[in-house]
């Protein structure tokens, strides 16, 4: 039985990611921060990621055989609050867990990000190169470069992605869908176009390249494009929510501290010739991400706080 590390494990990437793979035959370990979890199918530990000097010391006690690093400083105003927790946290931390996976010849999957690129022109490949604004971004290729420098067999995958979460407040969906619900006005972004996958969708392709031994950088998202604010109306349409009260608007106008990048449109031909299939669309995502609200999935993660 393969033994799988997940790094961030209660967050909306960690917590599906390790749910999926304790129903796929992993024995997981989730490494969490001040986030505890309970009644969770998988044995939980409490680390601080940026105590690098402590992290060997950890994955010698567990012995995993494979590690998905999820954890990071992923709110944007937050890293641009604090730029040495964002280094710490989504580059040394990276770096730091690259290293002793090559030392020790464990499998890694590094979740990086769409915004690595400043988003000026869009439809980017694995070959451009980043240009990332902000903190955040800024410190997730600071990552990717100590991943790619430490060990050049882990999987690189940029990422964009939504879900139900253990908060109920982590997506951008999740946004959409309480205010709407609440029937709240909100805005929406017209001009910050993404490729945004469902988390289940997500979990289940990483899992596919480590079984398929890819390594390298991956762009990990939906075959399609829409805008922010296009994302919420089909959030709207498909729970029956009144979309009018969703006002479209510009990110240019929307007064917040950290610059988001407009066109993050990247092609995924690699990894869809390498996985031998297509990835999915929007259509197909949002569907999904319905059933699950039907299935109770958001009670059920509520249940692990």
């Amino acid at each position: 039985m393969t033994h799988l590390l997940v790094t961030g494990a209660s967050g909306l990437l960690g917590l599906n990611l390790s749910l999926l793979a304790v129903a796929q035959g992993f024995r997981v370990t989730g490494w969490v921060h001040t986030h505890g979890l309970k009644h969770a199918p998988f044995s939980i530990q409490q680390v601080d990621l940026c105590e690098l000097d402590s992290i060997a010391a950890r994955i010698t006690e567990i012995k995993p055989d494979l590690i998905i690093h999820c954890a990071a400083l992923a709110n944007l105003e937050a890293a641009e609050a604090d730029p040495g927790l964002a280094q710490r946290l989504n580059a040394d931390a990276a770096g730091r867990l690259a290293q002793i996976a090559a030392e020790r010849q464990i499998n890694l999957v590094h979740i990086s990000t769409d915004a690595v690129f400043n988003g000026q022109r869009g439809d980017y490949t694995e070959e451009d190169e980043p240009s990332p604004l902000g903190v955040y971004a800024q410190s997730k290729l600071a990552g990717e470069l100590a991943e790619q420098e430490a060990n050049s067999s882990a999987i690189i995958a940029r990422v964009n992605f939504y879900g139900w979460s253990l908060s109920g407040v982590r997506s951008l969906a999740e946004f959409f869908f309480n205010n709407l619900q609440a029937g709240n006005p909100i805005k929406g972004f017209t001009d910050v176009l993404f490729c945004p996958l469902y988390v289940a969708q997500l979990a289940d392709i990483l899992l596919e390249m480590v079984a398929k031994k890819l390594y390298g950088v991956y762009h990990v998202l939906s075959t399609e494009s829409l805008s922010k604010y296009a994302f919420g109306l089909a959030i709207a349409r498909r729970f029956g929510f009144d979309e009018n009260l969703i006002t479209p608007i510009s990110v240019q106008n929307a007064g917040l501290l950290a610059q988001r990048s407009l066109s993050l449109t990247l092609k995924v031909d690699k990894l869809q010739n390498d996985l031998g299939h297509v990835l999915p669309e929007q259509a197909e995502g949002l569907e999904a991400f319905y059933q699950a609200y039907q299935n109770d999935i958001p009670k059920q993660l509520r249940a692990c706080l």
